[in-house]
């Protein structure tokens, strides 16, 4: 059914398009699919994405940008020069698709401890911090009069959503309490300038290939707000995957993740990626046991909710770390 109704959105903007195969759903959720299938032309296959909210589902939750969004931010991206894939279709309403976009297939690796240790990547890990530094500043310098309409978040306001949510728990845990101390103490105030801000920059939304960063991906949660958010949320330690002397994705330290940054016309602030990195490690733990509340109220008790919950007490000790005077 998917393969008849892609071939006749593919004919409207595909010219010579004769239909798609390959169709494979790569990804499910509340209320968002992803697929993989080729586009068949005369000339030759052609990969592609589709990205999609199907007919009937209500609207993206509050954090979340929206797929029209994500589509102009990753086209914008894209014509900036940055890894970003080339969207070329926004779902109308005669595609009977549902909302969202198609966009061109980049080929690559996006799981974490394949990038860290399998050989075909050995090159490029020495080189993926740096590069990602400079594909950070250039998210950061898309001008904001090109932008969608995003929510604009701060410091000040993301402690006091955090802390919401950690309360309506009712699951008091004493390191968090002194993590979110530690961020009231510690809230830098408003960023002097306020830029695009990816949201989620990190392992899972990256696809690599052997000559390093080839696409960001998942816009989902990008908004406005402090640049260094960014940074400090690519140096959590549940994204470094065990390699944990290297703060950046397992593979980088965070000198050439700034070198990168200034490279990319910009000047990261250290102390101020200390702080989201201590926000964005608290943030995950949350958001873990966020998870082991819906493990124990889903009568299906899903096993990968249980197995992410337990991690809650993963970010618990990288916060002690964090939070220790020589924290690293």
């Amino acid at each position: 059914m998917i393969e008849q109704e892609l071939s006749r959105c593919v004919a409207s903007f595909y010219p010579g398009a004769t239909g798609v195969s390959r169709a494979a759903k790569l990804s499910g959720g509340a209320s968002q699919e992803t697929w993989s299938f080729d586009i068949v032309h005369a000339s030759g296959s052609f990969g592609a994405i589709l990205r999609r909210s199907p007919k009937g589902y209500g609207a993206a939750p509050t954090r979340a940008a929206g797929l029209d969004a994500e589509a102009r931010l990753m086209q914008l991206a894209h014509e900036a020069g940055l890894p970003s894939p080339k969207v070329m279709h926004v779902l109308k309403p005669e595609d009977d698709l549902g909302t969202g976009f198609i966009m061109a297939r980049v080929e690559g690796e996006t799981i974490a401890r394949k990038i860290l240790r399998d050989e075909q990547f050995a090159k490029a890990r020495p080189m993926l911090a740096r590069q990602l530094g400079k594909v950070a500043a250039g998210i950061h310098c898309l001008p904001r009069a090109e932008l969608p309409e995003l929510r604009e978040m701060s410091a000040t306001k993301e402690i006091g959503q955090l802390e919401d949510e950690y309360r309506d728990f009712n699951w008091p845990r004493p390191v968090f309490e002194l993590a979110l101390r530690w961020l009231r103490d510690h809230d830098p105030g408003p960023s002097e300038e306020v830029t695009l801000v990816h949201g989620d920059f990190r392992h899972g939304n990256l696809i690599i290939g052997p000559d390093g960063v080839r696409a960001v991906l998942d816009w989902e949660l990008a908004h406005l707000g402090d640049p260094m958010e960014d940074l400090g949320w690519i140096c959590v330690n549940s994204w470094r995957f065990g390699e944990i002397d290297k703060p950046v994705g397992g593979f980088g330290s965070r000198e050439e993740l700034f070198a990168g940054y200034e490279e990319g016309g910009r000047e990261a602030d250290p102390a101020r990626v200390k702080f989201w990195e201590v926000m964005g490690t608290l943030r995950w733990g949350v958001m873990c046991c966020g998870m082991m509340q819906r493990f124990r109220a889903d009568p299906d008790h899903s096993m990968e909710r249980a197995m992410i919950g337990r991690r809650a007490s993963e970010a618990e000790i990288d916060l002690l770390r964090l939070l220790a005077p020589r924290g690293s």
